[in-house]
Parts: C-alpha cells; sequence; structure tokens
C-alpha cells in the first residue's frame, strides 16, 4: 500500500477513511460561435432555463434545514436573478452570442464584481459561478457538474466544491471531503461543519495523486493515502452535543457565544441555533443592490428586521464595509492599484461622514424598534486616533457603546491605546491573517497562510487578550476561527471574552467551552503558542 500523505487546511473535525470518488471538473468555456440565426429566439430560451435551475435548487432546499437550506434558497435566488438573465439575453441580441456563451460572460461579470468586494462578499463569487454552470448545462441539454450519485459511503475528492453541491450532501454516504482549492472561510467548510462530514481543503497536489482510497484527518489536516481493500471508517469524533445555552467554561468563565449574521434570515437561524445574541452584524446586504444610498427609513427597516429576534440581547453592528473595493456605485470610487489596501471600510467615512451619520441614525431607530441591545462597531481600523474619531460620532447618534473591528496588525498591537478610546474591540480573523501573512484569503494557492492556527496570528491575539485584561474591556473574535470547537478553548484562554460564528457552529462551540475549565483552556493556549506552524499547533492541542 502506498504511504504518500498531503496536508491542507482542516476545516471539519473528525476522521474517517474508505474509497474515493472523484467529483468532475467544471464546464469548460462554451464556444462563442456559431452566431444565432433568430437572436431573439435564442435570448428567449435563458429566462426559461434560469427558472428550472432555480426551481431544482428550491426543491433540493426543501429537504434540507439550517445554514444548508438558507444556502441553497439564496444559490436559487441567484439563479432567478433577473439582473443575471437580462445581461445574458442582452449580450446574445447585440453580440449575437449562443445563448450558453453569453449566460458565461454575464455571469463572469458578477463574480468578479463579488470578486473585487473582497471579504464575506468575495467568497460568494463561487455561488455565482456554479450557478453559471448549472444554467450552461440545462441550455446545452447535458447533466450539470456536481457530486454523483454514491452507491456506498466514500471519501470525495474535487478541485473545489459548490456550495449547493455542499449543502446537498448526504452525511450517510460522505466519509470526508477533501479539495485542493477552497479556503477556511468557503461556504464548503462552514457546510462540512454543519452537517458533521470532516474535510480538509487546500490540499496542494491532491488531483495529481492517484489513490483508490484515502484515510482524512479533518483536525490535523493530513490526508493519507489509504489500503482500498482496508474496512471503512466512518467519521469519528468527540461526544455529543449538549449546551444549556449560556457561554461559559465548566467553572463558570463566561465567553459569549454568538451569531454572525448579514440578513434577516441568518438572524433566525442564529436564534434558533441558541445565540446568545450578535458578535456581528454585516449591513453590506442593505447596499449592495442599491444604485443609490438607501434612505435612513430604507435602512432603519431593513435593519430592524434582522435585529427582532434578538429582543433584549445583545447585537454587534458593523458599519458600512465598503470602499474602492466594494461594487457599491453611489460612492463614486475612484480606480486603485490596490484596493485592498486603500479607502475601504471606516475610511470611506473620514471623506463621507455624512454616509456613516445616516446609518448610525437608522441603526439607532432600528434599536428602539427592534428593543435589541445595540452596540455598534467600525471596519479597517488602523489606529486609536480612528477609533476615537468613530466612537465621538456614534454616541453623537445616541448609541451608548462603541467598538473597532481589529482587522490590521497595527490594531493589534496597539489593541492597549484603541480600547482607551472605544467601548469594546472584536477580532476579525480572517481579515487579520490576510494582512498578517499578505496572502488573499480568496487564493487557494495561499490558503494554508491563512490557516486560524498559525501561531503568528494566535500571538497577535495573544496581544488583544491582554489588552482586555488590562483594561477590563470585552474583546471578541468574529472570524471564522471562533467556529471551531477546539480552537474556541484557545481563544479564551488567550483572554478572549465572546466568540461569535455562523449559526450551524453555535452548539458546537458552547458545548466544548462548558466541558473544559478555564486553566485548561489557558494551558491550552500556552501549549500551542510554543508551537512555529499550524499543523504543530493543532497536534498540541489534541494531546490536552
Amino acid at each position: 500500500m502506498p504511504s504518500e500523505s498531503l496536508s491542507g487546511v482542516a476545516v471539519s473535525p473528525g476522521r474517517a477513511s474508505g474509497p474515493v470518488v472523484r467529483v468532475a471538473e467544471p464546464l469548460g468555456e462554451p464556444a462563442s460561435t456559431p452566431a444565432p440565426a433568430d437572436p431573439a429566439a435564442e435570448a428567449a430560451r435563458i429566462a426559461p432555463a434560469a427558472q428550472i435551475v432555480a426551481g431544482r435548487l428550491e426543491k433540493l432546499a426543501e429537504t434540507a434545514t439550517g445554514e444548508a437550506a438558507t444556502i441553497l434558497i439564496t444559490t436559487a435566488a441567484m439563479a432567478a436573478d433577473p439582473a443575471l438573465v437580462s445581461s445574458a439575453e442582452q449580450l446574445v441580441k447585440d453580440q449575437h452570442l449562443p445563448a450558453p456563451r453569453a449566460v458565461h460572460q454575464a455571469a463572469g461579470k458578477f463574480a468578479d464584481a463579488l470578486a473585487a468586494a473582497g471579504g464575506y462578499m468575495a467568497e460568494r463569487a463561487r455561488d455565482v459561478l456554479d450557478v453559471r454552470d448549472r444554467l450552461i448545462a440545462e441550455l446545452l441539454g447535458i447533466a450539470p457538474p456536481g457530486v454523483p450519485d454514491l452507491a456506498s459511503p466514500s471519501v470525495l475528492v474535487a478541485r473545489d466544491l459548490a456550495p449547493a453541491d455542499t449543502a446537498g450532501l448526504d452525511p450517510d454516504k460522505v466519509l470526508a471531503l477533501v479539495t485542493e482549492e477552497g479556503g477556511p472561510t468557503s461556504h464548503t467548510a462552514i457546510l462540512a461543519r454543519a452537517l458533521g462530514i470532516p474535510a480538509v481543503v487546500a490540499v496542494r497536489g491532491l488531483l495529481a495523486l492517484d489513490a483508490q482510497a484515502l484515510a482524512v484527518d479533518g483536525d490535523t489536516g493530513v490526508v493519507e493515502v489509504a489500503d482500498p481493500d482496508a474496512e471503512v471508517v466512518t467519521a469519528v469524533k468527540s461526544g455529543a452535543i449538549e449546551w444549556d445555552g449560556t457561554g461559559a467554561t465548566s467553572d463558570g468563565h463566561r465567553v459569549k457565544v454568538l451569531g454572525n449574521v448579514g440578513s434577516a434570515t441568518d438572524a433566525q437561524a442564529a436564534a434558533e441555533a441558541g445565540a446568545e445574541g450578535v458578535g456581528l452584524f454585516r449591513t453590506e446586504f442593505c447596499y449592495l443592490d442599491a444604485s443609490s444610498e438607501p434612505s435612513v427609513e430604507e435602512q432603519r427597516k431593513a435593519y430592524t428586521a434582522v435585529l427582532t429576534p434578538f429582543r433584549g440581547k445583545p447585537v454587534i453592528v458593523r458599519t458600512l464595509d465598503a470602499g474602492a473595493d466594494k461594487p457599491l456605485a453611489f460612492l463614486e470610487p475612484e480606480d486603485e492599484p490596490n484596493p485592498a489596501l486603500g479607502v475601504r471600510g471606516l475610511r470611506v467615512a473620514f471623506d463621507r461622514p455624512e454616509i456613516l451619520d445616516r446609518q448610525l441614525e437608522a441603526i439607532a431607530g432600528a434599536a428602539q424598534d427592534s428593543g435589541a441591545e445595540v452596540s455598534v462597531m467600525a471596519p479597517m481600523v488602523a489606529t486609536a486616533a480612528e477609533a476615537a474619531w468613530f466612537a465621538e460620532r456614534v454616541r453623537a447618534a445616541g448609541i451608548a457603546r462603541a467598538g473597532v473591528m481589529i482587522e490590521i496588525p497595527a490594531a493589534a498591537l496597539t489593541a492597549r491605546e484603541i480600547l482607551d478610546a472605544v467601548d469594546f474591540v472584536s477580532v476579525g480573523t480572517n481579515d487579520l491573517a490576510q494582512y498578517t501573512f499578505a496572502a488573499d484569503r480568496q487564493l487557494g494557492a495561499v490558503a494554508k497562510l491563512n490557516d486560524p492556527w498559525q501561531p503568528g496570528l494566535l500571538r497577535l491575539l495573544k496581544v488583544i487578550g491582554q489588552a482586555a485584561k488590562d483594561t477590563g474591556k470585552p474583546a471578541g473574535v468574529c472570524g471564522e476561527a471562533a467556529a471551531d470547537p477546539r480552537l474556541a478553548l484557545v481563544l479564551a484562554g488567550l483572554g478572549l471574552t465572546s466568540l461569535s460564528m455562523n449559526a450551524p457552529a453555535v452548539r458546537a462551540v458552547g458545548a466544548s467551552l462548558a466541558a473544559t475549565t478555564l486553566a485548561e483552556c489557558e494551558a491550552l493556549a500556552d501549549a500551542v503558542l510554543a508551537t512555529s506552524d499550524p499543523v504543530s499547533a493543532r497536534q498540541a492541542a489534541a494531546k490536552r
């Protein structure tokens, strides 16, 4: 039996081994010729095909629950998006392209816009490409790419998995997921955890590996060639999830377990999962489809819908995370050579403070309407002076608590001074890792650098945790690092006081904290900080 092994980024815990089933590669680019004899008739094929694809996804959503159902419904809405259909139809009429080619080009523009947006929105570009491939397959009359029917429990191997494919997986048939691309914040990672399927992403060289069977360790990220004749091992994980709904260690040290939300649907899912509140409410959904800035009343109504499920509970609202790298036309952004390092987040408000003030007015109104205990934080803050400027405007708007996100290494290193200026901080570990390691979080080739178990990242978090202890103010984590039940213990040991995550991870993280003392968390953190790479960090954590 071969002894070859590879490593990637572990994104869903557990271990399993068994026969490999490879997922077909995505469709190639459809031809731009021959030109249709009747462009109007050719364009007319697109809308019905989009409705068929949307209908299939909606039907699949009816059989799913929680985050999986939400993602399938969202993907179905993308498939039926009038803007996408109209754009493709126009390409057929204006450029005489075949319908499949027109869809390919139109969807590509939408995906590029999301990718340029960075952060959470960039992660949704994969959803658009999935819709594109499904729609093109329907127009060509062929089966869409995706996961084949599994006759027996298998390890799925793919270049990447579309969110809708992941959401539709049967945990009884899928032993583990392994992909060559993807990253720790992808929908594949989030859904694998929700479904309880061990998963490793960003495994370089995976598709070149000639293996009939694989052993997958979703705790360490190691993937090994296995004996195809060996007994199949189904997912092996630690005990059942039992949690009383209060975020705390077993000896009573409070670590709030909160939800990350970006819509009313997300908020309802987080509430149903047992989240004690919201640690990150992304407000961009209110702006993305707007050709002009939404009015205060429009914003107030939209925010109220998200806040209402958390009446009487804490909710941290993040102000608009936009700028030259976001597709928001009303901001009239100038071209920048490197938008990720340009005018984004709070930096937009320095030149356009009226936009921030109107959003704060809407948030304050939504807090009154919903009864939620609302705090506000700003993204992309680099210095204590910027934090103080923001806090002054928040309090002037009648909102009592102001905080900032720590996503820039300079902010982490000056966390003590920043906490002197605001009431709390929240660490966006996804962006903090990206900026710390100079590694685009969307690029699979550098995904290992963005692994939340990187000791360099965790040492920055220790600086923040110590600043929180020194000032007696809260410091939370709202990046994907908080969703890992084992890493959550490390974060608590580093001094972080709240953890915020997508709904599927809430109960597992709460249960993990409840089974561990604060002293054990601190010892775990010390052991991990003494390592030099994420694999060693995970191994150190697994020994305790």
